[in-house]
């Protein structure tokens, strides 16, 4: 790492702690040539493929925008939106990969939004999987309805509605 005051070519790391959640590294240097401390910021870029091919860095505050259309008019808080926002973006980065498809960013909304309000869900999912009917609306409505019997029944239910659809 070059040095910010003498631009000499090398430093040396003195301390190095993470921030953010782990999501950032602060590293803590010194330079040997004029022996000033300086401190630099590592983030691990994690990049959106869209379908256009487009590539463009992954933003939760695009999650919110996007969670917080869904959510107009129901009683779902900005902090529950904020907590969706990281749990999307702890799950698309546990994935560890640099680039994800914008595909599985949608995905990993699905689930907590569902677990969050369901008519949120139902407006995320009918755009986001470009329902064409009210056949698609019937086949989401009724697989909500079977996971919601499924946790009442302690999961008979779905084992039940699992052999019915297969």
């Amino acid at each position: 790492m070059r040095c910010p005051y003498c631009r000499h070519a090398d430093s040396r790391v003195v301390d190095s702690r993470e921030a953010d959640d782990g999501q950032l590294i602060r590293r803590r240097r010194a330079c040997p040539e004029c022996g000033k401390r300086f401190t630099t910021v590592e983030e691990a870029v994690l990049a959106v493929v869209k379908r256009s091919g487009v590539t463009e860095p992954f933003s939760r505050t695009k999650i919110i925008g996007g969670v917080r259309k869904a959510c107009q008019g129901r009683p779902v808080d900005e902090d529950s939106i904020a907590l969706l926002a990281q749990r999307v973006e702890e799950t698309v980065r546990a994935k560890g990969a640099a680039e994800i498809p914008s595909h599985e960013v949608g995905l990993a909304i699905l689930g907590p939004l569902r677990d969050l309000d369901e008519v949120a869900y139902m407006r995320f999912a009918s755009v986001y999987r470009s329902f064409d009917s009210l056949a698609d609306f019937e086949r989401e409505i009724e697989s909500l309805r079977a996971a919601a019997r499924a946790r009442e029944n302690g999961g008979a239910d779905a084992v039940e509605a699992a052999g019915r659809t297969n």
